[in-house]
């Protein structure tokens, strides 16, 4: 018993290790948006830039991994939905961050979950108990604290963006739940980051803003961070349980704390992290009960 305890652990190490760099990957490309965007930089030209430099890690990850054998579909249709809601939500968390402190924009991600969840009851016709409710409503008031609905401090631009960037990630994680019975986690990066290299490069041809050489060089590696923290992710739920690394998602805030005071001098309102708070217990309390309903459909099975 000793010997595959031990290796569970190992790898349960792993995987979070995984999902630690994978957000660390994921706020450095945020602070690359948001300080590019401030240099002139458009939004469709970021996000060619992201998608079209995160091929390079991508292509020699499915090169070394599974083979190029993986891009075969059986599901080219659900590829294109899951391709047109996340790009909704790339495209409008970019534009946050032009509009919010990186801070700020990082938490309204945390809302991504609670709008998962009303749209696996909406969507997949799951079940989802008065206890997951209660969550999503205690999150969405934590969203409140955050935004703060008061004449003269809310900034609509900046939180109509924040949040329509999250309902694009929960629908997005819909349709991947929907092609993962049949496709493969390399199989829907590479069709998601064509799918952006071709959005934004298309779009970008009317109205294409020539970068100068350090914005230049900021997208490029916003988009190698950005592929290199894909796979982190990837990875993560490769070597373990969604359950183990899932709530690490959360260091993604400290790393925008630190990133938003080295480059911008930002600190965070405290009822921004309240707020954060609040939707991070709750979208916690959602995912241990969404693993107390897997363990009891298997012990049942």
């Amino acid at each position: 018993m000793t010997a595959p305890t031990h290796a569970a652990h190992h790898r349960n190490g792993l995987g979070i290790a995984y999902r630690m760099a994978a957000m660390v990957c994921v706020a450095l490309l945020s602070a690359a948006v948001k300080w590019a965007g401030h240099r002139g930089a458009p939004v469709f030209e970021m996000v060619f830039f992201r998608s079209a430099f995160a091929f390079v890690p991508i292509l020699a990850y499915i090169a070394r991994t599974t083979g190029f054998s993986v891009l075969k579909t059986q599901r080219p249709l659900g590829h294109l939905h899951r391709s047109v809601v996340g790009l909704i939500g790339m495209t409008c968390s970019f534009s946050a961050l032009q509009h919010l402190a990186l801070t700020e924009a990082t938490a309204f991600t945390f809302a991504a979950p609670l709008f998962m969840t009303a749209l696996s009851a909406l969507m997949l016709r799951e079940p989802v108990g008065w206890h997951r409710w209660g969550a999503v409503l205690a999150g969405f008031a934590g969203v409140l604290i955050m935004v703060r609905p008061e004449p003269g401090h809310m900034n609509v631009p900046g939180v109509a963006f924040g949040l329509t960037a999250a309902l694009g990630s929960a629908l997005a994680m819909v349709q991947i739940r929907q092609i993962a019975v049949t496709e493969k986690g390399a199989t829907i990066v590479f069709y998601f980051t064509l799918a952006g290299a071709v959005l934004g490069g298309g779009v970008s041809i009317f109205h294409w803003v020539t970068p100068d050489p350090l914005t230049l060089w900021v997208l490029i590696g916003g988009g190698l961070v950005g592929g290199v923290g894909q796979l982190f992710l990837t990875e993560a739920i490769r070597v373990a349980p969604v359950g183990v690394v899932a709530p690490f998602d959360y260091s993604q805030l400290i790393w925008a704390t630190i990133l938003g005071f080295l480059v911008w001098g930002e600190l965070p309102r405290p009822l921004t992290l309240l707020g954060a708070g609040v939707v991070a217990m709750s979208g916690l309390y959602i995912l241990h009960r969404e693993l107390l309903r897997f363990r009891r459909a298997t012990a049942a099975a």
